[in-house]
């Protein structure tokens, strides 16, 4: 579904690179605002009325933004010493409900652990997670006991979407730059617009910026109808 579909697009283009098909893929995409996607989300009594805060205890729904991104990605040969490469692709779909994610974060456990397999890598490689986090009661507390489940109480992790907002459609690859910049800029971004966290929650949530030396980053795009995608994104040694 859209929220991962341009997530997914980096797992197509990878497959094909390994399939031999192509050398090389442009891999992205765009999503603008609509009054019939306002409207869908509202009457499903998703939206905010303003501004979304991930994570936050007072959270009380998504802010719908609009944006675009792109990405090249080559054989993995070609990259030079320090270049981003994609280290791990991870799918799942578990189709709970086509509007409500699985309430112990079946999918995106699923999701997270099958991008680890990949790369080959443990939880306690990972040194920041991008979460999905659309600042809805359901998606954050299902996504918080998935990442717990897998990374405990250790690992950062934010959603940049009370930055953006919600890109829908662009979503999985606009995270997927900011990742990247986390790794360039060793720069683990806060959550804007949340003020306290959950007391719920039990994954380490970021408040503030944190500058820090960053290698290996997951990302998480999870779509309507348990449509789920992580992505593990990393220097080259």
């Amino acid at each position: 579904s859209a929220c991962s579909s341009t997530a997914k697009a980096f797992g197509n283009a990878a497959r094909m690179i390994t399939a031999g098909i192509c050398d090389a893929a442009v891999v992205g995409g765009a999503d603008s605002l609509c009054l019939m996607t306002l409207y869908g989300f509202h009457s499903l009594g998703l939206t905010s009325p303003g501004p979304c805060r991930p994570f936050d205890a007072d959270r009380d729904g998504i802010s719908i933004g609009e944006g675009a991104g792109f990405a090249l990605i080559e054989k993995a040969d070609r990259a030079r010493s320090g270049a981003i490469l994609l280290l791990g692709v991870g799918e799942s779909s578990d189709a709970y409900h086509m509007s409500t994610p699985h309430p112990e974060g079946l999918g995106a456990r699923m999701a997270m652990e099958q991008a680890l397999e990949s790369a080959g890598l443990q939880p306690r490689d990972i040194d920041y997670i991008n979460l999905h986090g659309t600042a809805t009661k359901t998606n954050d507390a299902s996504e918080d006991k998935a990442v717990f489940e897998i990374f405990g109480p250790e690992t950062p992790c934010s959603s940049t979407k009370g930055a953006t907002g919600h890109l829908l459609g662009a979503a999985g690859i606009t995270e997927a730059i900011v990742s990247i910049l986390a790794i360039e800029c060793g720069l683990m971004p806060g959550s804007a617009n949340t003020r306290s966290v959950d007391p719920a929650m039990k994954s380490n949530y970021l408040l503030e910026n944190r500058q820090a030396k960053v290698t290996r980053v997951l990302t998480n795009s999870f779509g309507f109808g348990g449509s789920n995608c992580s992505l593990v994104l990393g220097v080259a040694q």
